[in-house]
């Protein structure tokens, strides 16, 4: 018997995906203001939080749960790869470091892959679902607020997808049909609302450098323009 494991997540997370979503880094990002070093450190955080999804459900993939909704297609781990070498140089895995906030989003993941394997269909849902809904969009703006022309952005892009609608809804039904009974997918909804909290606090912890940059970013503006003006004085009074 399903119990509409999708619809439960779509309507039991609107409050988490709401909330994530006016976390002041995201309505900055979303405003198209992104700065190159905070939105690196995020990158960062997210090459280690996928490479631990997907070696857990690698690992889990003839489980009579996980393997229901395994895709390799949608891996994110080898194009967060591509962009941290693009971001940070060819020694990109010596300088990139994960945050607390991504440790222990990590340490949840190994944590549940041990004890309790189904809770990993709630990490699959909240982030690769959320990639391929909005990914196109952010990479667009990600490209833009940073002046991006020729790399930054592999982890929008799914090489292995054709038509993304399409799969979002092979995938959803791939949900509907898993075989859990209902107390089971009311433990998968809290675990992809905790999902989305270890999320807002990955963003959370940007936001001071982004708040940090803007602020120098307003200051040398301001500067410019008085010294602009300076200028501008001093000619008009030597005419």
């Amino acid at each position: 018997m399903s119990v509409n494991l999708a619809t439960q997540l779509r309507e039991g997370t609107k409050k988490s995906h709401s909330m994530a979503e006016n976390v002041g880094f995201v309505k900055c990002f979303l405003k198209g203001v992104v700065e190159k070093n905070s939105y690196r450190k995020l990158v960062g955080n997210l090459y280690f939080v996928y490479s631990a999804m997907e070696e857990e459900m690698d690992k889990l993939r003839e489980h009579p749960i996980v393997s229901q909704i395994y895709y390799p297609e949608l891996n994110r781990k080898q194009s967060l790869e591509q962009d941290l070498q693009f971001y940070y140089g060819p020694n990109w895995r010596q300088e990139v470091k994960i945050s607390a906030a991504g440790q222990a989003y990590v340490d949840r993941i190994h944590e549940i892959a041990a004890t309790q394997p189904e809770l990993l269909v709630a990490h699959s849902y909240t982030r690769y679902l959320g990639d391929l809904s909005g990914g196109q969009i952010l990479k667009k703006i990600a490209q833009n607020a940073m002046n991006l022309q020729d790399g930054g952005t592999a982890f929008y892009e799914f090489a292995g997808i054709d038509d993304e609608k399409a799969f979002k809804t092979t995938y959803r039904q791939a949900m509907n049909d898993l075989p859990i009974d209902q107390a089971t997918a009311e433990q998968i909804v809290d675990e992809a609302n905790a999902a989305f909290g270890m999320n807002m606090k990955l963003f959370n912890e940007l936001e001071g450098n982004l708040i940090k940059a803007i602020g120098i970013m307003l200051f040398n503006s301001l500067t410019r323009r008085r010294s602009q003006g300076s200028t501008e004085t001093e000619l008009a009074i030597a005419e």
